[in-house]
């Protein structure tokens, strides 16, 4: 099974690139914080959704503005710039209802697009989301500003050592080969800078007054125990968004492993 790579572009003059793979009703994946479409095919990180959910379905993916195979210089990261690349993606494709799948981050735009096409979004599928950035559910200035000198000064060093920061957090349970490989991601992903600006974007991200406008059918799935993104951010989404249920994940992780038992659990419910 091989993706197929393509470019479209947004009003604003941004290149976005997408993939596509798998035959079906379509899904479409929204972008994460770190996104490559080609690095991350074939990773012991990311494969075994990409192969999971192009089984029967057409499966849409696409890089985020400013990162992976996008354009990487744009003077606009931004919640609402995000919210037109996936627009712009969909619309290029002709896909008039699909599926809406976020992973870790990306969640904001996703459910802004459903808030304002639910015509258009048949189910939403959110796993690991928030409805605030770190900042606005308290994270202190001192200690996000912090995190942001160790990215602008270590993101792009050969070096792992600063990133490892950030897989840790990730994923805290990984192997050596799992934790290298996303080390590396973040590495090609995108620039110190550019990481940097996707941080302060998302962290600043507050959809609390929109979940009442989703209407579709919501799964919410979270681990229970994760640091990145405490569950009763998921909590929180399966009680406001009106046609939601959450299933509580028994997990560490961050990003959901092939090798952990919840990811059968996580299969059967979507």
């Amino acid at each position: 099974m091989d993706q197929k790579i393509g470019f479209c572009t947004v009003d604003d003059g941004v290149r976005i690139c997408y993939a596509t793979v798998g035959e079906g009703p379509p899904l479409v994946k929204a972008p994460n914080w770190l996104t490559h479409l080609e690095f991350g095919w074939q990773s012991p990180v990311w494969s075994h959704w990409w192969e999971e959910l192009a089984r029967n379905h057409f499966l849409v993916k696409f890089d985020q503005r400013g990162s992976g195979l996008s354009d990487r210089e744009v003077e606009d990261i931004s919640f609402e710039a995000c919210v037109c690349d996936l627009e712009t993606v969909v619309n290029h494709l002709g896909l008039e209802e699909f599926v809406l799948l976020r992973i870790s981050q990306g969640e904001a735009a996703a459910i802004e697009f459903t808030a304002r096409h639910p015509e258009r979004v048949s189910k939403l599928i959110l796993y690991g989301a928030c409805v605030r950035g770190s900042l606005k559910r308290g994270e202190s200035r001192e200690e996000f500003d912090a995190r942001q000198i160790l990215v602008r000064r270590g993101w792009g060093r050969d070096d792992p050592s600063y990133r490892q920061m950030f897989t840790s957090r990730f994923m805290p349970e990984a192997t050596a080969e799992q934790a290298d490989w996303f080390n590396e991601l973040q590495r090609v992903s995108t620039s110190p800078e550019n990481a940097s600006r996707i941080q302060t974007m998302s962290s600043n991200i507050d959809v609390l007054d929109r979940l009442p406008l989703v209407t579709v059918p919501t799964l919410v799935l979270h681990a229970v125990l994760e640091r990145q993104v405490p569950f009763e951010q998921g909590r929180q989404l399966g009680a406001l968004i009106p046609d939601a249920r959450i299933v509580p994940l028994e997990r560490r992780n961050h990003l959901l492993l092939e090798t952990e038992p919840a990811w059968q659990r996580c299969v059967s419910e979507i």
